[in-house]
């Protein structure tokens, strides 16, 4: 008994971060540009917001093989207990 892997994000919600993520990272860009301040002090904040964005994608990828890894071991214990189950046969007698 399998049941099929379903996705769980549609395509429209992938669409969705990928525009968010771009109006955002725009929005910070172009606020630097326009900033009322010396070209060093623009140049130090976009190094941080380009820091911040690489330890975003890092932690999503974290997070992402931390919930992978955790689908695959409750597969293994589901196929084991299936295994366990279609083995046990409650009418044999010792």
């Amino acid at each position: 008994m399998s049941k099929a892997i379903q996705p769980k994000n549609t395509g429209a919600f992938y669409v969705q971060a990928v525009l968010s993520f771009a109006v955002s990272v725009s929005a910070v860009g172009i606020g630097l540009i326009y900033l009322p301040a010396e070209a060093w002090v623009r140049a130090f904040l976009a190094i941080g917001v380009l820091y911040v964005v690489t330890s975003t994608f890092t932690l999503a990828k974290c997070v992402r093989d931390r919930q992978e890894f955790a689908e695959v071991t409750t597969r293994v214990d589901q196929a084991r207990l299936e295994k366990l189950l279609a083995e046990h046969d409650p009418f044999k007698v010792d």
